[in-house]
């Protein structure tokens, strides 16, 4: 099953035009679920509590890690789902949900894939999981390098997505020197020899914006997704190889 968290401001309808998740899930055989975060209004201007960020969800305060947790117990009920193969993915402070459910809930999620995500709470997880980190270095909400983002959905210091590489791998207890493949377009790099047979790897798109690749853009005055990268396809093919021993 994968989890795919809309981005601030969004809702779970557009991020399933957005992603596609759901034509991949017909062709490969899993569940996708895309949950609601909370906003003044019920259905419009969703944002998820992930720390540094955002809106009505962290200035109320919302237990989004209960939510989740209850969530899951609910669908576990009503679906047969492999407890062993349950992700997380989204963009933005979806991105940013991503991480948290490896940090709160190591031992409900195999791996996460946060896509345009910073990792912005304290973080502790109980047990490894998996990391897929895709981001453009000229994303302008949240900045490849850190700092605050001049498009922010709320201005913060971003801490940069190397922050999140190295935390993921000292979580992970990864011991193999990184591998890089680079292109004009991409640089991927992998963490490989890490605790409970998870990995770690990032895509580093170059002049990549704000935005899911080749993902559908949902309005004017969002970022045009990048073409050099296929997001759902590669995260899927990284959630399919890594699951809970």
């Amino acid at each position: 099953m994968v989890v795919v968290f809309h981005g601030g401001g969004g809702r779970a309808e557009s991020t399933r035009t957005q992603t596609h998740m759901s034509d991949s899930g017909s062709a490969n055989g899993f569940i996708v679920v895309y949950p609601n975060g909370t906003g003044r209004l019920r259905d419009r201007l969703l944002t998820w509590n992930t720390g540094s960020c955002c809106g009505y969800a962290r200035n109320n305060a919302v237990d989004d890690v209960a939510f989740v947790r209850a969530m899951l117990d609910s669908l576990q009920r009503s679906y047969k789902i492999d407890t062993k193969r349950i992700y997380a993915t989204g963009l933005s402070n979806g991105g940013m949900m991503s991480h948290l459910m490896g940090c709160a809930l190591s031992d409900r999620f195999a791996a996460v894939a946060p896509v345009s995500g910073e990792l912005s709470m304290p973080c502790t997880p109980a047990n490894p999981v998996s990391v897929l980190i895709i981001h453009g270095t000229a994303d302008k909400n949240l900045p490849y390098d850190g700092g605050p983002g001049e498009r922010a959905l709320e201005r913060h210091d971003v801490k940069s997505v190397q922050f999140a590489v190295d935390s993921w791998v000292g979580f992970d207890r990864c011991s193999s020197p990184p591998l890089v493949v680079s292109t004009s377009a991409l640089v991927h790099t992998t963490y490989s020899n890490c605790a409970g047979g998870t990995s770690v790897e990032l895509y580093k798109i170059i002049d990549g914006p704000h935005a899911w690749p080749k993902g559908v853009k949902l309005g004017p005055g969002l970022d045009a997704p990048s073409t050099a990268l296929d997001a759902t396809k590669v995260i899927w093919e990284f959630f399919e190889k890594n699951s809970k021993r």
